[in-house]
Order: structure tokens, then C-alpha cells, then sequence
């Protein structure tokens, strides 16, 4: 009996050392696009590591199940199981929020466009935000603009109705100021 208890906790350790070193695997292929540890290198390109587990997971399966419009990462998820995803957004969620300040002369306008319309929810520097919102402070600019781009669009499947509402009543030229000033926020 000793005998069967053992081997069953031996096959039961097995497939979590299995289950874990498989997500490693899954997460590698994240890399390219959105760099180790999730911490992105390219200015057009997020980086993930240490935003909300339940941020990551409902955005992923919003692409997933076409709720929400991408360039590519809708047809990527599509091929993850609904574990996979959210074995995915805890495994990015534990890594630390690595901040890539960027200097701006846009910055310095960009503050009384985000008290105005960003503040609430994404706290006076992009990094108290509030429960459904991600961590801002140190994204790249270029890509946190191109996101309010597709906020303010009509056609754009974009499902958070107050991040649309709030940037479709920012001004064109607040966009980018709103981005700049978050992206050359640090910790």
C-alpha cells in the first residue's frame, strides 16, 4: 500500500514539474514580440511582464474570442487553450514591472492632459492604477499612443467602454502627450 501512495505522489509531482516546465516553454514564445520576462525592447511593442494576472487573462481571451480587435495577437491566442491562457497570465503576472522611462518634450504637456482624463483610473503616474486597469508608468509611448488610437476609432473592437469614452473626448494632439508623459514615467 506504502508502495502505491508513493508512486502516485511520484506521478503527481511529475505532472507538476511537467505542467510548470510546459508554461516555461508556452512563455517563450511570447519573447520575440514582447521580450524576456516580458520586459519589451520595441517601441511599438508592450511590455507584459508584471501587469495583473486577471488584466492579462481577460485581454487575451478578449483576442481569443474576437472581442477585441489586434493586428496579431488575435490569431496567437486563438491556438492557446483557456488554460494555456491563464497559465500564461499568472506566469507573466509574477515577473516584475520593469519600467522603461523614455524622455520626452511631450512629457511635460502630458501632465495636464492625464489629470484631466487618465488620473482616475491610471493613478498621477501610471503606476497606482486601479484594479482593472495595467500598470503605465515606463510603457512605451509609441505603443501606449497607438492603443489610444484604436480607443478612439468607432470601428476599432476595442470592449472597455470607459477607456473608449475617455479617449474619444481627448483632443488629437492630447494623445500623444498623454502617452509621452506616461512613457517617461519610472518606477
Amino acid at each position: 500500500m506504502l508502495k502505491v501512495i508513493l508512486a502516485l505522489t511520484l506521478i503527481g509531482l511529475a505532472g507538476s514539474a511537467q505542467a510548470a516546465l510546459d508554461i516555461e516553454v508556452l512563455a517563450r514564445t511570447c519573447n520575440n514580440c514582447h521580450g524576456v520576462n516580458g520586459v519589451s525592447v520595441g517601441a511599438s511593442m508592450p511590455s507584459i511582464g508584471g501587469l495583473p494576472r486577471d488584466y492579462l487573462k481577460t485581454v487575451m481571451k478578449q483576442w481569443k474570442y474576437d472581442e477585441r480587435g489586434a493586428a496579431t495577437m488575435n490569431r496567437i491566442v486563438k491556438g492557446f487553450t483557456d488554460d494555456e491562457i491563464d497559465a500564461l497570465a499568472a506566469h507573466f503576472a509574477k515577473k516584475p514591472w520593469t519600467p522603461v522611462p523614455q524622455k520626452s518634450p511631450l512629457a511635460a504637456k502630458g501632465k495636464s492632459v492625464i489629470s484631466e482624463n487618465c488620473e482616475d483610473c491610471h493613478g498621477a503616474t501610471g503606476s497606482d492604477p486601479d484594479e482593472d486597469a495595467p500598470k503605465i508608468n515606463g510603457q512605451w509611448a509609441k505603443y501606449m499612443e497607438l492603443e489610444l488610437e484604436k480607443y478612439r476609432e468607432e470601428e476599432f473592437k476595442m470592449p472597455h467602454r470607459k477607456m473608449k469614452k475617455t479617449a474619444r473626448k481627448m483632443k488629437p494632439a492630447d494623445v500623444p502627450a498623454a502617452a509621452h508623459y506616461f512613457g517617461a514615467q519610472g518606477k
